[in-house]
């Protein structure tokens, strides 16, 4: 086994960089390339990699300590295989070769600097430096626009490749002009980016050459590790000070792989934020973005502003009107409203009306309640002789106990029968679900909506018993009115609404007769239930109300 130091390469002028981040530690495996921390200076950002692959040993450094080149980082143990071939010694008995005269070595040339060629009229061109063996690097931010006054290594734009980020700062001061360059374009080493309109010599000054150094340097994605001389530098956000541009000028807080990851599930990072070190973000806030936004609705949704590209309500200061008093809405009815809202542009609602003779069931419903409440039973109401009839009617009309898949290719027929009733409280609608209707009777199916809907004005329902509906019924009869629409309660595809019963003359084929008559309304989903089948269903609801003999059939 062999040990390599690693060491804090080339950061340029910058000593005392803090560690924000460390990617590993003691006893990790690394590749070649792979980010071992992350420092920051006040200008910019910039992970450090191993260079080559191997096993991290006697970790030297903590988030917090502040680094400079040279400094120790860890060692790396590799196998002695793949360690490089020590260099061969000399044979004691052979004297030594006199080295050959070797004419001087020539300066080495300045470092590549973004030309910037003075022409006439103090015009500078303005062009991409040197950005290392890279070619075709993505522009993702343009951070100035023509006829924007720049200060001297203002940044003009930002480049980004798969490892790093780099700005592209402005080699003097001026006004921009002939912008060549927006977002998505794809540039290299001299390529234009514009022109700046600066102030200075005329055309008889002699041409210079600015020697402004890019803010950071991008390293090649599959080339060896770089000497210390050409370690990556990635760019922190631009400098708010920058002139506006048409898109956003700050640039988000986020490393190349992050920026790379949220490319590629379409994430503005500018709405993400960031849980790293001095809100740095990382892809882990990248996946919490987008999974509460696949599972949260949209604001649009859970108010009375658009969806599917409706336009929104627009706002209003009603306080020009008179005067007003705001108070929150409370939590259910937030919730509520996000799923109605939902609902309602989900499903294609109809609503089917009809009225249901229950003069015979009112009359068993008064006797039932008076010898239940004798023994010590729950008061009978309506509710549970419904809920038993739309039970025993979905065993006929079984597509109004099925959901449609998440895809709409297929039907889901559900064999249970768990069904819901909106329960009134005074923090707004719930809607508890009695369960296995189909195999409890009307007394027993009494006393648990009783409890239900006690436990629900309380707030005290818990949230398995306001799940796993099948249909839902909406019984308004105690308070009033006549038909409604009630809002189909997805995904389930059917949901009855009862009004208030009222005495009318029917006619009996010989006379008119004083019965007493229940509204009813079914709303259904009008991607699986048609209107026939719909009708043939709420006429046997009523039928089945009329006579609550048929429920033992």
């Amino acid at each position: 086994m062999s040990k390599t130091e690693v060491k804090v390469p080339d950061i340029g002028d910058y000593t005392d960089v803090p560690v924000i981040d460390i990617l590993v530690a003691d006893g990790d495996t690394v590749e070649k390339d792979q980010p071992l921390l992350v420092l920051e200076s006040d200008k910019a950002t910039m992970e450090v990699p191993a260079p080559a692959a191997g096993m991290v040993r006697d970790l030297k450094i903590k988030v917090g300590d502040k680094l400079s080149q040279g400094m120790v980082i860890c060692a790396l143990e590799s196998d002695e295989a793949n360690a490089p071939a020590a260099a061969p010694q000399a044979d004691p008995q052979k004297p030594p070769e006199k080295p050959e005269p070797q004419p001087p070595a020539p300066e080495p040339a300045p470092a590549s600097k973004p030309a910037a060629a003075k022409t006439g009229g103090g015009n500078v061109d303005v062009k991409i430096p040197d950005i290392g063996d890279y070619a075709g690097v993505p522009v993702i931010e343009v951070l100035v626009a023509d006829g924007d006054t720049v200060d001297k290594d203002q940044p003009l734009l930002v480049l980004e490749s798969d490892k790093a980020t780099m700005e592209v700062p402005s080699p003097a001061a001026g006004t921009v002009r002939g912008m060549k360059v927006k977002v998505g374009d794809k540039v290299s080493q001299g390529d234009a980016v514009c022109v700046l309109d600066a102030a200075g010599p005329g055309d008889d000054a002699p041409a210079q050459e600015t020697t402004a150094a890019p803010a950071a340097r991008l390293a090649p994605a599959e080339a060896p590790p770089p000497p210390p001389s050409e370690a990556p530098r990635a760019a922190k956000p631009a400098d708010s000070t920058a002139s506006p541009a048409p898109a956003s000028t700050e640039v988000p807080y986020a490393g190349p792989a992050t920026r790379k990851f949220a490319r590629e599930l379409g994430v503005d990072l500018a709405q993400v934020k960031g849980s790293g070190p001095r809100g740095r973000i990382v892809i882990e806030d990248v996946q919490g973005f987008v999974r509460t936004r696949l599972a949260a609705p949209s604001k649009a949704a859970a108010t009375s502003a658009g969806g599917a590209g409706i336009p929104p309500i627009p706002a209003v200061d009603f306080s020009q009107f008179g005067a007003i008093e705001t108070k929150p809405l409370a939590r259910i009815r937030k919730l509520s409203a996000a799923h109605l809202s939902r609902c309602w542009l989900n499903v294609p609602h109809v609503t089917q009306t009809d009225e249901a003779d229950i003069t015979e069931v009112e009359a068993f419903r008064k006797q039932q309640s008076e010898e239940l409440a004798a023994a010590g039973g729950p008061k009978l109401t309506l509710l549970p002789i419904l809920m038993k009839a739309v039970a025993v009617a979905m065993k006929s009309y079984p597509e109004f106990n099925a959901s449609l898949s998440p895809d709409g290719e297929s039907l889901i027929m559900k064999q249970y029968c768990h069904i819901g009733f909106a329960a009134d409280t005074p923090n707004g609608l719930v809607v508890p679900v009695v369960r296995d209707v189909w195999s409890k009777g009307i007394a027993e199916l009494s006393a648990e909506c009783a409890a239900l809907a006690k436990k629900a004005r309380d707030g005290k329902l818990k949230p398995d018993e306001m799940k796993g509906g099948c249909f839902s019924i909406s019984s308004l009869g105690g308070i009033g009115g006549s038909h409604f629409t009630p809002i189909v309660n997805a995904p389930e595809v059917g949901i009855l609404g009862v009004s208030r019963a009222l005495m009318k003359p029917v006619w009996d084929g010989m006379a008119f007769q004083p019965r007493l008559m229940c509204p009813l309304s079914l709303s259904y989903d009008h991607r699986v239930i048609d209107g026939a089948y719909a009708a043939r269903f709420i006429v046997h609801l009523s039928r089945l109300l009329a006579d609550v003999r048929r429920l033992l059939l």
